[in-house]
């Protein structure tokens, strides 16, 4: 695993708190890109501006999926369910509750808890499988999915703005 110096650590933060000014200051509104470093001299141990765009990038994700979803708490595995719901829904296929704790890597009895909070929010409803009565089907509402294909404009808009136009 790469090590980084204190410098980097330095610059790393420097650059979140970048972000986390613009974010604050322009609420709901998708920030731009914050600016690149300048190009580190040769010898210069300073991180590549890769690492810095992903790691920025994955931070405003994150806010940008609690400012949308609200008060909402989709981390995690609750996350990883929405997106297993919402690629199933895109395939015109359904998710059994159990596909969806083996989905998210927990205990069945800690998915049913995820699952019945995402049923309270309204983002899912649960039914009984036709053919197998003794499976639960859980599958997007359609503000679940209004919600989370908003949400990837969204990203994607932010995606578009923070990439560098080619030259």
């Amino acid at each position: 695993m790469q090590q980084f110096s204190n410098q980097e650590i330095a610059e790393l933060k420097s650059r979140v708190d970048q972000i986390h000014d613009l974010l604050a200051s322009r609420g709901d509104a998708v920030p731009p890109a914050a600016p690149r470093p300048a190009a580190a001299a040769q010898g210069d141990a300073s991180p590549k501006p890769a690492l810095l765009d992903q790691v920025s990038f994955s931070i405003q994700m994150r806010r940008m999926r609690r400012s949308h979803f609200g008060s909402a708490e989709l981390s995690g595995p609750v996350w990883d369910m929405m997106l297993d719901l919402m690629l199933a829904n895109t395939h015109g296929r359904s998710l059994s509750a159990s596909d969806l704790a083996t989905g998210a890597a927990v205990p069945l009895s800690s998915g049913l808890r995820m699952i019945a909070a995402l049923e309270r929010l309204g983002l899912v409803r649960r039914s009984i499988d036709e053919r197998d009565r003794r499976r639960t089907i859980v599958r997007l509402t359609d503000d679940g999915i209004e919600r989370m294909a908003s949400y990837f404009e969204k990203i994607d808009a932010a995606w578009q703005n923070s990439r560098p136009l080619a030259a």
